[in-house]
């Protein structure tokens, strides 16, 4: 069964850090796309980061210098280091998989594009960023 469990979310002040963990089980991560997406209220929910089997990484632009994805423990937990918040990162974050995504995607690019459209992916239940000015 696959499980992805978030944590590290909560408030903090413009321009603070945080480090959002996301523990996963449940499936091969070596065929898989895993990424983060966010969701602000009244907002549909957008992309953050991914990364690939191959550990390559992407960002979308509005948290690109600031945010850092990395996984560990052969893909088991993967993280996003959020550093310089704004209050437009408040949200819900999710953690999300595409299995076997790794099977047609080389990089994180191509795990973004898939996982954007995909009506496969698993999501985690959300953990809560708020950032106040």
């Amino acid at each position: 069964q696959v499980q992805l469990v978030e944590s590290g979310g909560g408030s903090v002040q413009s321009g603070g850090s945080l480090r959002l963990s996301c523990a996963a089980s449940g499936f091969t991560y070596k065929s898989s796309c895993m990424a983060w997406f966010r969701q602000a209220p009244g907002k549909e929910r957008e992309f953050v980061s991914s990364i690939s089997t191959g550990n390559t990484k992407n960002y979308a632009d509005s948290v690109k210098g600031r945010f850092t994805i990395s996984q560990e423990n052969f893909g088991n937990t993967v993280y996003l280091q959020m550093s310089g918040l704004k209050p437009e990162d408040t949200g819900m974050y999710y953690c999300a998989v595409l299995i076997d995504g790794g099977t047609f995607c080389r990089n994180a690019y191509c795990c973004r594009l898939m996982m954007a459209r995909s009506e496969s992916n698993y999501w985690g239940q959300g953990t809560q960023i708020t950032v106040s000015s």
